[in-house]
């Protein structure tokens, strides 16, 4: 699930980034969104699948401290995305005629520049406090299992709900891999004339 998470959101980005077409706010948010994917999910499952591998549950509190910090980080940037990728729809839909106006690559960079500088004053000091306060008497296999719903799951299925429903990116995922597959013919050539 990780592979998959990770390689579908890196996909998305190299198709947003290799073809010209894409290169519309609603695509810059959507390959954001999907590098943000990409370290929200990086944040934990490495050390998830090395605590199932090594049978080991043993964190050192500045690792925790660290992992939580990014953890509320990148989550709390993926919400702040989600949102400005509504207000893009949004200005897409009521006001097509001003759409490249009102989203024009500068508002474009201030939204993503206002998202982080919001999801680092927000969280910075009051995520340490919430997750590091006394246990709740909860079912640990309860939360065990939301929380990899919630960090696995959820990050897995956004590049199949954002891009590849989208026909522009489905074009441009095929163009990639045709374009790698027409790189790999010419260098297998290559060597089977030497």
């Amino acid at each position: 699930m990780y592979l998959l998470t990770f390689s579908g959101n890196l996909f998305i980005i190299l198709a947003i980034v290799t073809d010209s077409h894409l290169h519309t706010p609603m695509y810059f948010f959507l390959s954001n969104l999907s590098f943000v994917d990409i370290c929200f999910t990086s944040t934990t499952i490495p050390k998830m699948l090395l605590n199932l591998q090594t049978q080991g549950k043993v964190i050192t509190y500045a690792g925790c401290l660290s992992q939580m910090y990014f953890f509320l980080l990148f989550v709390g940037l993926d919400n702040f995305l989600l949102t400005v990728m509504a207000y893009d729809q949004f200005a897409a839909i009521c006001h097509p005629l001003h759409y490249m106006v009102i989203m024009n690559p500068k508002f474009c960079a201030s939204l993503l520049m206002v998202c982080w500088v919001l999801i680092v004053s927000l969280f910075y000091g009051t995520g340490f406090g919430v997750y590091l306060s006394s246990a709740a008497s909860q079912n640990s296999r309860t939360m065990a299992i939301a929380s990899v719903v919630y960090t696995v799951v959820t990050p897995m299925l956004n590049p199949f709900i954002y891009g590849l429903r989208s026909r522009d990116i489905k074009l441009a995922l095929r163009k990639l891999l045709s374009r790698k597959t027409f790189f790999d013919k010419k260098i297998l050539c290559f060597k089977i004339k030497m």
